[in-house]
């Protein structure tokens, strides 16, 4: 056995695993501020490579394709953010639905404002000519975000069935949306899953508006408003 390979037994890394991770996270933070400075389609990895002082060859064995380093951003974009809302919710004891949808409405906000271009590039704008891989690590890892509000929202369902419409049907959702949540959560009605987009909708409007600076000209306290809207979904839920 190889040094090497017997740092790795023992779960320790040897030097060149390690150049080799800070490299590769140095090039995904290089594109991030590519597209910070000129949108999505200023990614690029001869661009990487010439400020970074590699050669083409050199990175394409870290990133064969520009799609494959934008994929590798975008699923650990998605994870980062699932940890984040599913920690802050996991916080929250379950016999308390509101707290814990509040918590996760909040820790959303707070990981937006510490990664606005993460957010940007996962939720608002699209990278020209990019095709993420079919049920690849992107939307495995956007399936978990949209997995964990729904089963939050499908928790206080005995209580916000009272407040909402129940007429809904499948027919009314996307079926690719209906057969990831009767996947997931066979149990959840459609007025649920319908309920969970509207959720959803609320606490991403804000924070968007946020990250792209329409909130700042006409709101002194953000996070005040931020507060007071989730405050309401969570009283328009019977929750409170």
């Amino acid at each position: 056995m190889s040094s090497d390979e017997g740092e790795r037994a023992a779960g320790v890394m040897s030097r060149r695993e390690r150049l080799r991770l800070e490299t590769s996270r140095e090039i995904r933070t290089i594109a991030l501020r590519q597209m910070a400075e000129g949108g999505p389609g200023a990614i690029s990895l001869r661009g990487i490579a010439r400020e970074m002082g590699m050669t083409a060859r050199a990175i394409y064995s870290y990133f064969p394709t520009r799609d494959d380093l934008i994929t590798a951003l975008i699923s650990e974009i998605a994870a980062s953010l699932a940890d984040a809302v599913a920690t802050a919710s996991n916080a929250v004891p379950d016999t308390d639905p509101g707290g814990r949808l509040l918590a996760w409405g909040q820790a959303l906000r707070e990981w937006a404002l510490a990664h606005p271009e993460s957010f940007r590039l996962f939720y608002g704008h699209p990278v020209p000519g990019y095709q993420p891989p079919e049920n690849g690590p992107v939307e495995q890892a956007a399936r978990r975000v949209c997995r964990e509000l729904t089963r939050l929202v499908a928790a206080a369902w005995p209580h916000a069935r009272h407040h909402q419409p129940e007429d809904t049907s499948w027919s009314d959702l996307h079926p690719d949306y209906v057969a990831k949540i009767q996947a997931d959560l066979p149990d959840v009605p459609p007025a649920a899953a319908a309920l969970a987009l509207r959720v959803w909708g609320r606490m991403h409007g804000l924070v968007a508006l946020e990250i792209d600076g329409h909130i700042h000209p006409v709101a002194g306290n953000p996070a005040a408003l931020h507060r007071a809207e989730m405050l309401d979904l969570v009283r328009s839920l019977g929750l409170a």
